[in-house]
C-alpha cells in the first residue's frame, strides 16, 4: 500500500514516517512550500527535510514554484480562518499529487502537531479525498510528539518556532517584542 505523506518539515516527519512504515505502508513525502514564509524559512525547512529523508531513504517530492502571492490572496480578509484555507490547500494539493502518482492513500504530518486543529484537518482531508478519489488516511500521531521532538534534537535538526505562514511568524515575534517593550 502506497501512501503520500504531506510533510511540513523534517522534525514533524520523523514519528509519522516511522509509524506508517511499521504499519506496512510504502511512504513517500510531499513538501508543500507556498504557505511557508519568508522564503529563507521555506528553504531551511526544505533542506532539513531533504537531509533527514536522505538519511532514512524516504523519497520526497518538492512542490515546484513558490506562490506566496496566491497564498496571501486566498487568506486576505479571512485571517481569522486562515488555517482552514491553508489546511485545505495543502491537503488538496497532496491528494491531487497522490492521484497522479496512483497512491492508495494520502495523509499529513499536520496530524503529528499538538498545535494544529485535528478535527478540521480530518474533516477537510476526508472531504478532499472523497472529491478527488484518493482516501485520506487519518491517524492521530500526537502520541509521538515528545519522541519526535527528542529525536530531532538528537539529530541536530533545524527546528522552526512557528507553523510557517507570515501571520504566525508575526504573532510569535510581535507578542514577544510587545512583552519586552511595553
Amino acid at each position: 500500500m502506497k501512501i503520500l505523506l504531506h510533510t511540513c518539515c523534517g522534525p514533524c516527519t520523523i514519528y509519522p514516517t516511522d509509524v506508517l512504515r511499521n504499519e506496512g505502508f510504502d511512504v513517500m513525502g510531499f513538501f508543500y512550500r507556498n504557505n511557508i514564509h519568508p522564503y529563507t524559512e521555506c528553504l531551511k525547512r526544505q533542506v532539513t527535510l531533504q537531509d533527514y529523508a536522505d538519511r532514512i531513504e524516504l523519497k520526497v517530492i518538492v512542490q515546484e514554484g513558490y506562490d506566496l502571492e496566491g497564498f496571501i490572496r486566498n487568506v486576505v480578509y479571512r485571517e481569522s480562518d486562515r488555517c482552514r484555507h491553508c489546511y485545505h490547500d495543502r491537503l488538496r494539493t497532496t491528494a491531487l499529487m497522490a492521484k497522479r502518482g496512483k497512491f492508495d492513500y494520502f495523509t499529513s504530518t499536520l496530524l503529528y502537531s499538538k498545535f494544529q486543529k485535528h478535527d478540521i484537518i480530518r474533516s477537510l482531508g476526508e472531504s478532499v479525498g472523497n472529491s478527488i478519489g484518493v482516501p485520506f488516511y487519518y491517524q492521530d500521531f500526537r502520541e509521538g510528539w515528545k519522541e519526535g521532538v527528542d529525536r530531532s534534537k538528537q539529530l541536530g535538526m533545524y527546528r522552526q518556532q512557528y507553523c510557517g505562514c507570515i501571520y504566525s511568524e508575526k504573532e510569535r515575534f510581535f507578542r514577544s517584542s510587545d512583552r519586552k517593550h511595553p
